[in-house]
């Protein structure tokens, strides 16, 4: 029988797809040759490696030296202090000897492996930033804090409760485990029921297609300003994290200020979907919207948001509009959404071409990227908090305390198609072509230079998924007549869920006029006075400036689109 050499290539596809599911979908060809090339580097340099030496030397120095004058002291100046974002060892009973002592050798042992896996000459950028990420990864496996014999605050509970901590965190694991191979979420999470206590803003589904729910909602004033709003969030999550409970829901808050507002509700793909790619998304998501609402609105341009993968896809379909002399947008505004991938953070890690090739064949096997495979990624990239700070509280403390209406959200993942999450990880991630030029809309290659209305922009400072200095990054590419950027605390979500009552919350605001000298984000940081309180009404405030007069309120579900359910929809209940 004669094979032809596509059937080799599925051959080899399905291996290394096989392969895939035993590895978490990373390359061990890209992890060996990440260690090769930082291996190799440091063996050809003796300076170096002497210099390494000397610095091991003296963190014992220091070690002892504090041991043998402090050791005994809890309230000692500490031999080294944990980084601002660790908590790991904020407990006072670290503070006593032995404890000191050990969570004190790890951070300088942690201190010590940055140094060596930093700064050597000739390494790629890409291998340093993989290596040092492995190395603390692997440290943090051996944190004294994990462990029962070496954590002071495990040992107290464990004697004061005879072991009952212990069996309590047995009976967690044991219910974590029958969980994840049943599919079912935790019970906590099961308290939070779409459409019942979260996603509850009233409104009705008025359109539908393959691949979206739109939603108005019903307004909650008498008059409402005349520009109405359309929110697109990420596919990869439900649409609900901006509609969580009625005290920490975005839209129920612009709904209560006069704003009508439309929110797409993404479908769930399957793996019969495997060929949907993002133009897809482009056309049947927001066109689609937007041809719905300036049927229901005529006279009226669009503000349009766009939050995280779903602020990224708007940047480019608002680019190609332009580009056509489309006028239909008021406004656009991003939400933790990166449209310059050069300083993408940690998740670059995963992106090189062996890993894309690699990770490319398993969803070519699947027809999708699983949830499993999805979440397991953005654990990794915050291994202390979503990891070992579980297994430390859950199965060794035996405490498990209710989650909140964010966390249950995040157990409620959504799957992304095989085109799809292929065209943008290849063509955003690995290849930047949105910023260099290179991406083509329709034939033709689209530049956010051609967007030419205001431009409003949130970053947050603790992101992991879109570093803030990445998003800030899109000054250096639009020639908008105006674009505001505001750096809010918080991380990717937790920054963006800011309701006003959160008072401890701060951000900063300032706003570049087309003309102006392009200022540095470390500049712009330190220039920009901090704010306190939620940044959601400075946002609101800008809105409502550029939204045109009051009018009376409309009715939800006009002809020709009348509602076909009330929100939230089905789409967002389909697991």
């Amino acid at each position: 029988m004669i094979y032809d050499e596509t059937q080799y290539q599925q051959l080899d596809r399905l291996v290394r797809a096989s392969l895939a599911g035993l590895t978490l979908g990373i390359s061990p060809t890209s992890a060996m040759l990440t260690y090769l090339d930082w291996l190799s580097s440091l063996q050809l340099s003796p300076g170096t490696q002497a210099h390494l030496v000397k610095k091991a030397m003296k963190k014992q120095l220091r070690l002892l030296s504090w041991v043998s004058h402090s050791a005994f002291d809890p309230n000692a100046t500490p031999c080294i202090a944990p980084l601002p974002q660790d908590r790991r060892f904020r407990d006072p009973a670290w503070r006593y000897f032995p404890y000191n002592l050990l969570y004190q050798g790890f951070l300088l042992q942690q201190q010590w492996w940055h140094n060596a896996t930093t700064g050597l000459r000739g390494l790629s950028p890409h291998h340093e930033q993989a290596v040092e990420f492995g190395a603390r990864q692997w440290l943090d496996v051996f944190s004294p804090s994990n462990f029962l014999l070496t954590n002071p605050a495990v040992l107290q509970k464990t004697v004061e409760s005879a072991g009952a901590n212990l069996m309590q965190g047995l009976q967690h694991y044991c219910e974590d485990i029958q969980n994840h191979y049943l599919g079912k979420r935790s019970a906590s999470a099961e308290m939070y029921v779409v459409g019942k206590n979260v996603a509850i803003t009233p409104g009705k589904v008025i359109f539908r297609n393959h691949l979206i729910e739109l939603i108005q909602y019903t307004p909650t004033t008498e008059e409402v300003h005349a520009m109405p709003i359309l929110i697109v969030p990420a596919w990869i999550m439900k649409y609900y994290i901006l509609d969580l409970s009625p005290h920490n829901s975005l839209v129920k808050y612009l709904v209560d200020h006069g704003h009508t507002v439309f929110i797409i509700s993404w479908r769930n793909p399957t793996d019969e979907d495997r060929d949907i790619g993002m133009d897809d998304y482009r056309q049947q998501g927001i066109l689609a919207s937007l041809d719905v609402i300036e049927t229901l609105f005529p006279s009226q341009k669009i503000h349009a948001v766009g939050y995280c993968l779903g602020g990224t896809l708007l940047a480019i379909t608002a680019s190609a509009m332009a580009r056509n002399g489309a006028n239909r947008l008021a406004s656009m505004t991003l939400f933790a959404a990166q449209t310059d991938f050069r300083e993408a953070g940690e998740l670059m890690l995963f992106i090189d071409e062996k890993q894309l090739a690699f990770l490319e064949d398993l969803m070519w096997a699947q027809g999708i990227l699983d949830t499993k495979q999805m979440s397991g990624v953005f654990q990794v990239l915050r291994s202390n908090d979503l990891i070992w700070s579980r297994v430390v509280n859950e199965y060794l403390l035996g405490t498990r305390q209710p989650i909140n209406d964010l966390l249950a959200w995040n157990t409620d993942a959504t799957r992304m198609p095989y085109r799809m999450h292929s065209e943008y990880l290849r063509t955003l991630f690995l290849n930047n072509d949105l910023a260099e030029g290179r991406l083509r809309v329709e034939g033709r290659p689209v530049a956010l230079s051609d967007i030419q209305i205001p431009i409003f922009c949130v970053g947050t400072e603790w992101d992991h998924v879109a570093p803030w200095r990445s998003t800030y990054r899109l000054h250096l590419l639009a020639d908008a007549p105006e674009i505001t950027f505001l750096l809010t605390s918080g991380g990717h979500n937790a920054g963006i869920i800011s309701p006003p009552e959160q008072s401890h919350r701060h951000y900063r605001i300032a706003t570049a006029f087309e003309g102006d000298s392009y200022i540095d984000p470390d500049t712009w940081l330190e220039r920009t006075a901090v704010k306190p309180g939620s940044w959601w009404g400075a946002w609101q405030s800008w809105l409502a400036a550029r939204s045109g007069p009051l009018v009376e309120a409309p009715h939800v579900g006009s002809q020709p689109y009348p509602p076909l359910e009330n929100a939230p929809g089905s789409y967002v209940r389909k697991a």
